[in-house]
């Protein structure tokens, strides 16, 4: 059996050797001798759809699998990872969890390894694994915050379903919520409400992961709690999470989605660092940077109303660089007119262009599902299966006037492709502990290039947008501005020692070490190849 083993081993290594990016797909008379065929699994382990999760949302990268587990259970997870660890180096195979499949450069990929199909697990996936919402109060251990059990498969947009139906929902979000929990953890998940509670990795209570060992291990500040925070913004390098317990919030009925612009970039950042500060604020503050956009109050009329329409009708944004502040305040129906009293103080200590206030009321649900709309015109019109080539940093507040004075007047003055986020969070609503890596400041900014790429040269070509992206990057290391980068590209583990730091780096490495000691989970990352780290089982 074991020369068996090697022999296959060997035959998938020429595959690799010989496929290039897109590889072959082995079948199943290959594995078979590896011992995954006799898995006893409450799922299947399939082969003909390798090439479906041979790509993801960045669509610039295509590793082909092995082979596909579709997990029953959390159990089937668990086995076919321990299956992989106990052939130790004489195996090839690593294993990716794969969620919906919205990484950007093959992240949740592998080549000529299992991919697991975490939306297996979710409620939709036919795992057999639930949500579970417990009030406060309730539950095993009575518990002192409303909380829901969610598999790391789910959708966060099933999530927010499931807890709506008993009005409670989670407390931080991503823009986009057609993402898995345990894809959004293993980053962080970050939009507009992180400024008041922290990413989603800071609104997490437990965790359960299957470890690079192939142990089902349940975690917490209180239990395991190393492997808890390193899990938390790990990049699934220490374990795949398989469920989470998210903390829960009442939840409000109505949002108030309001829209100004700024043409001054000293008064746009200076207001947004005013209202994350204040004890009274919104509840959600995100800002865009919009370069060259004709018509763009023409376009908010189709979902957004005029404070006053005669004024708006008379503002010219054409060959400008504005700066678009978006902001909500959460209401109930009987609140409407305290919401209205509370809107009109804080828009009253704004300084945006007094013309282009737009707002308009929409349900809690239509709010958090926004992107979601956008989403089905894009698909409809081809534009949503297009490369992607985003870029995501994380700039000092001390460098933000510095790096938008050469990113938007000089590098992207006459191009970009898609929306520019750009928002200050609060440093001390991350918890240092977790494994993402953030700017030193109290305050840094999120600053997402979300470019698509549709053509194949000029401007709409993903060289072009990656040839800005370098640019930006560039200009940001020679300036020293203290950047970090988020849902980070990189392709070698040098490149990941200088992005954590010398003490970081090390509590990283030694929790791979002690997690994943033969390197099997999530290869697409880049961080440790198989085979990388000293053998200590």
């Amino acid at each position: 059996m074991v020369k068996t083993s090697v022999v296959c081993c060997l035959k998938l290594l020429l595959l690799l050797a010989l496929g290039g990016l897109t590889m072959h797909v082995p079948d199943a008379d290959v594995l078979a001798p590896l011992g995954l065929g006799a898995l006893r699994l409450d799922g299947h382990l399939s082969y003909h759809d390798a090439a479906s999760v041979a790509r993801d949302f960045g669509n610039r990268c295509s590793m082909l699998p092995s082979a596909v587990l579709h997990p029953g259970s959390v159990s089937d997870v668990a086995a076919a990872v321990r299956r992989v660890f106990q052939l130790s180096e004489r195996s090839p195979l690593t294993v990716a969890a794969r969620g919906h499949g919205h990484s950007l450069l093959g992240q949740s990929q592998t080549a000529g390894g299992i991919v697991v199909k975490m939306e297996s697990l979710g409620g939709s996936g036919g795992g057999g694994t639930k949500m579970r919402v417990v009030h406060a109060g309730h539950g095993d251990s009575r518990a002192a915050a409303p909380y829901v059990d969610a598999p790391g498969g789910e959708l966060w947009i099933n999530v927010l379903h499931e807890t709506l139906k008993h009005g409670l929902a989670p407390r931080s979000w991503t823009d986009y919520l057609h993402l898995t929990v345990g894809g959004t953890l293993s980053n962080a998940g970050v939009s507009g409400q992180a400024f008041r509670h922290g990413p989603q990795i800071s609104n997490v209570n437990q965790l359960e992961i299957v470890t690079g060992r192939g142990d089902i291990v349940t975690c917490s500040p209180e239990e395991n709690s190393d492997l808890f925070y390193g899990a938390l913004g790990g990049l699934g390098q220490f374990g795949i999470i398989t469920r989470a317990r998210i903390a829960l919030e009442p939840a409000p009925k109505m949002v108030r989605w309001i829209r100004v612009l700024y043409s001054d970039f000293a008064s746009f950042t200076e207001d947004q660092e005013a209202l994350i500060s204040a004890e009274k604020t919104f509840d959600y503050i995100e800002g865009f940077v919009t370069i060259n956009r004709t018509g763009i109050l023409n376009n908010w009329r189709t979902s957004f109303k005029p404070q006053d329409p005669v004024q708006a009708s008379h503002f010219q944004s054409d060959g400008r660089v504005l700066y678009c502040l978006e902001m909500t305040k959460n209401f109930n129906d009987d609140e409407a007119d305290i919401m209205e009293q509370e809107v009109g103080v804080l828009l009253s200590r704004l300084r945006y262009i007094q013309s282009t206030l737009f707002h308009t009321d929409v349900t809690y649900l239509e709010f958090l599902d926004r992107v979601h709309s956008s989403e089905v015109k894009l698909r409809a019109q081809g534009l949503w299966e297009v490369p992607h080539p985003w870029l995501n940093l994380l700039i000092p507040r001390s460098a933000i006037h510095k790096f938008a004075s050469e990113v938007f007047g000089k590098i992207l003055k006459d191009s970009n492709n898609g929306p520019i986020l750009l928002y200050p969070v609060n440093r001390s609503k991350w918890d240092n502990r977790t494994s993402v890596v953030i700017p030193d400041e109290e305050i840094f900014y999120l600053v997402g290039f979300l470019s698509s790429a549709p053509s194949l040269s000029g401007h709409g070509s993903v060289q072009h947008a990656v040839n800005l992206n370098n640019k930006i990057v560039g200009f940001c290391d020679e300036a020293g501005l203290g950047m970090k980068q988020y849902l980070a590209p990189y392709t070698t583990q040098q490149q990941w020692k200088a992005h954590f730091g010398g003490a970081r780096w090390e509590t990283f490495e030694r929790r791979k070490h002690m997690y994943d000691p033969l390197a099997i989970l999530a290869p697409g990352q880049r961080i440790f190849p198989k085979g990388s780290l000293p053998m200590s089982l």
